[in-house]
């Protein structure tokens, strides 16, 4: 099934954009609650409710219209815009992925991200080396037709949106659209702004702290086909972003680098388990030829229709939320080996975990897994 494609009116989009912002809603609880509500407008009706049957005490902070509309105004002050997974400009791979984020905020040519993209990510403290062939490597990209991702951080980052901001690069930033990450690329991503095109899931004025950066790591994969690994220490980020390239089902490239070398070891290891030996463009081009965009998720509307018409009352929440929290650990876990282990319907369990991450008590992960929040 081919999922629908249009343009969210402006009062859709600040729903949207209410229901993002609410306190505990991710991006697969969004997801949850648009498979329930249909649209974000009944979900935001019903969520002081759903997080009380969750088990929450103090009310659930709901992002007014109000505060909505002041994001939107700043956006568009600064130039930039929405672009919601269910509009034409959202990109294709993007979407696919199952926690992505139901609203990007972009600066710059969007049209860029409708096409095919590898990412390139790296060592911040990269040699001098491994910045020239980043940056060689992304030109090559950019002249066989692909867009150069990254993440606008120093070092291998850096490089590969100088090798190919002739050609097409997209920056996915951290913090909010007009917060610059280090400082010292500032008038790289102004030049990206007006010359390729800058994403952020985070609202505008948001400085970046480190929970950020993982999320937008996954960012930077789903946007590709697949990621090239340029140095990187065993303990990078860049191996956090290559792992969730590989559960993305992407194609994990890799630089051999000197053995002696601390930056080499985290390349070294990604092809010892398998990333494609990276030496040349020609070992990317051989292998993403042929690969296009995976295909759109159907429609949650469509998938779910059956949990919309089941009633769960609050006493059975209640009791099947303090079974499911039993079950649970700090270390994620599939939701179907949850639904095995209790014995109980995957629709109740689904709308149960819901009401559970509302209030707070759980959160729910891409994968099809849930983890107990820390009280």
């Amino acid at each position: 099934m081919t999922q629908l494609r249009r343009a969210l009116t402006d009062i859709e989009r600040l729903d949207w954009l209410r229901l993002i912002r609410t306190e505990n809603v991710g991006p697969v609880t969004f997801a949850r609650l648009m498979e329930r509500f249909d649209t974000p407008g009944k979900a935001i009706q019903a969520l002081p409710d759903l997080a009380k049957r969750g088990g929450r005490r103090a009310p659930l902070r709901v992002a007014s219209r109000a505060e909505a509309e002041r994001e939107v105004a700043a956006l568009t002050k600064f130039g930039a815009r929405l672009i919601a997974t269910c509009e034409p400009d959202y990109p294709q791979a993007l979407a696919a992925i199952d926690d992505a984020p139901p609203l990007i905020s972009v600066i710059g040519h969007p049209h860029l991200l409708r096409k095919r993209a590898v990412a390139m990510v790296g060592a911040r403290n990269a040699s001098i080396n491994g910045k020239r062939f980043a940056e060689m490597l992304a030109r090559d990209l950019g002249k066989a037709g692909f867009v150069v991702v990254s993440g606008l951080a120093r070092g291998i980052d850096t490089s590969a949106h100088a090798g190919s901001l002739a050609t097409g690069t997209v920056a996915v930033v951290a913090g909010g659209l007009d917060v610059v990450y280090p400082e010292e690329n500032r008038s790289l991503q102004e030049r990206i702004a007006e010359e390729g095109v800058v994403v952020a899931e985070c609202q505008i004025g948001t400085q970046p702290l480190a929970r950020h950066f993982p999320r937008r790591n996954r960012i930077i994969s789903g946007l590709a086909l697949g990621v090239v690994v340029v140095e990187a220490t065993l303990k990078s980020g860049s191996l956090i972003t290559a792992r969730v390239a590989g559960e993305q089902g992407r194609d994990v490239f890799a630089v051999p680098g000197w053995p002696m070398d601390p930056r080499s070891q985290g390349p070294n290891q990604l092809l010892r388990d398998g990333a494609i030996l990276t030496e040349s463009v020609e070992d990317i081009v051989r292998v993403l030829a042929n690969t296009e965009p995976p295909p759109l998720r159907e429609p949650a509307s469509d998938l779910f229709s059956a949990d919309r018409g089941i009633q769960v009352d609050e006493a059975t929440v209640r009791e099947i939320g303090e079974r499911l929290l039993e079950s649970l650990s700090h270390t994620p876990v599939p939701v179907d080996e949850l639904i095995r282990g209790c014995q109980l319907s995957a629709s109740v369990v689904r709308i149960v975990l819901t009401e559970l991450a509302l209030a707070g008590r759980v959160q729910e992960l891409s994968g099809n897994q849930v983890v107990l929040i820390q009280q």
